[in-house]
């Protein structure tokens, strides 16, 4: 079988689930409804209020020859069901029931049979509060089809939006002159990882650091803003004016050794050693574009960040010309289709370009539309407001 046809079989078990469970719902609510809802209420009250005393003194007071009766708990149960029954009101729907009840209690030793024959006495009186107790569980049992039905739902949305952009991408140019852009973006890239490179080997962690919280204000350039007691500890302390390899290779150190080249062995290991991670991913992908690029409205506002962000480290004036030829790019009329041609060969395997020229995808898509339309009907229409 097909995986359409076995989503279109789950859907219909989804939706039948939902038609029966909806109907078992309503029927409940119907038999509620025919006894009276407050009255059914009022006799749960009651009912729950007893039965509970026998839950809660049965087991200590019952004498069926096998061990002590306590006469305590008896003496606390007597009295709780005087109380009860003192204020059981006149008009309360089968109050004989309760009164049987009250009758086979006055008894100086109670046995399990007593209790038993309680019970079986009330059953009238539970089997109408049972009504309401089944509409709770068929409500309950609805809501659980609605949550089933509702999570394939959000399934087929998230697949429909993949299968659209699969539309999408089908219908780019895959032979459009992609290079046009590609290769001013790699220039770029490349010459800014050169120079971030070369400007943590031979700067100070001290000047590093101070680049990188200055990039704070530029939400599109995103680095992780140096760990304050790092920042600290670079900022105040003479090793601040080493680079970071060098930082980092003398947190390899010995305590012993490292204090014949810092003044605090310990304090370098404390906030250096602890930061390892943190210093050694430092590089520069935040100031890079990457492949495909983002649209032409996106990277001109990336552009114009990294333009004031980039300078601030003092690499060679070619890397912000690269940047600025980059720019300059998203100002050609053709860059959304050079761009989606770029995307597409980035995001489609030639299993789904087959698939897309076959047409197979468009009717996967249409079926995903009918299932999910027919999903959300079921949940409008099987909706216990």
């Amino acid at each position: 079988m097909s995986r359409s046809a076995t989503d279109r079989s789950d859907v219909d078990e989804l939706v039948t689930t939902l038609q029966r469970r909806a109907s078992a719902y309503e029927e409940a609510c119907d038999r509620v409804a025919e006894a009276g809802e407050q009255r059914l209420q009022r006799l749960q009250e009651f009912y729950e209020e007893l039965t509970g005393l026998f839950s809660t003194y049965e087991s200590r007071i019952v004498s069926d020859g096998e061990g002590d009766v306590d006469m305590e708990a008896f003496i606390e149960y007597q009295d709780e069901l005087a109380h009860f029954f003192d204020h059981l009101p006149e008009d309360l729907p089968h109050r004989e029931d309760f009164e049987a009840v009250d009758e086979m209690m006055q008894e100086r030793y109670l046995k399990t049979t007593d209790f038993e024959a309680a019970r079986e006495s009330l059953s009238d009186v539970a089997a109408l509060v049972e009504r309401l107790d089944e509409r709770e569980r068929t409500r309950d049992r609805l809501a659980d089809a609605r949550r089933d039905a509702d999570r394939q739902r959000k399934a087929i949305e998230e697949r429909i939006d993949h299968h659209e952009r699969l539309v999408e991408l089908g219908e780019a140019d895959l032979d459009a002159p992609v290079e046009q852009l590609r290769d001013p973006i790699e220039t770029y890239d490349d010459a800014v990882r050169e120079a971030f490179e070369t400007f943590t080997s031979q700067t100070s962690a001290r000047e590093v650091l101070s680049f990188v919280a200055s990039t704070a204000p530029f939400p599109l350039v995103e680095y992780r803003q140096p760990p304050d007691d790092l920042a600290e500890y670079v900022e105040s302390a003479d090793a601040g004016e080493e680079t970071i390899p060098q930082l980092l290779e003398y947190a390899d150190y010995s305590v012993s050794k490292l204090d014949h080249y810092v003044a605090d062995a310990r304090q370098l290991k404390r906030n250096v050693a602890t930061h390892r991670t943190y210093l050694q991913r430092l590089d520069a992908a935040p100031l890079t574009i990457g492949w495909p690029p983002p649209t032409a409205e996106a990277l001109r506002f990336r552009c114009r960040e990294l333009l004031s962000v980039v300078g601030r480290f003092g690499p060679d004036e070619s890397v912000l010309e690269a940047l600025r030829t980059v720019r300059e790019r998203t100002r050609r009329a053709d860059y959304e289709r050079l761009r989606d041609s770029a995307v597409a060969r980035k995001q489609l395997d030639e299993t789904e370009r087959k698939r897309l020229k076959s047409g197979e995808i468009e009717q996967e898509l249409q079926d995903l539309r009918e299932r999910r339309e027919r999903l959300a009907e079921a949940l409008a229409e099987y909706d216990p407001v």
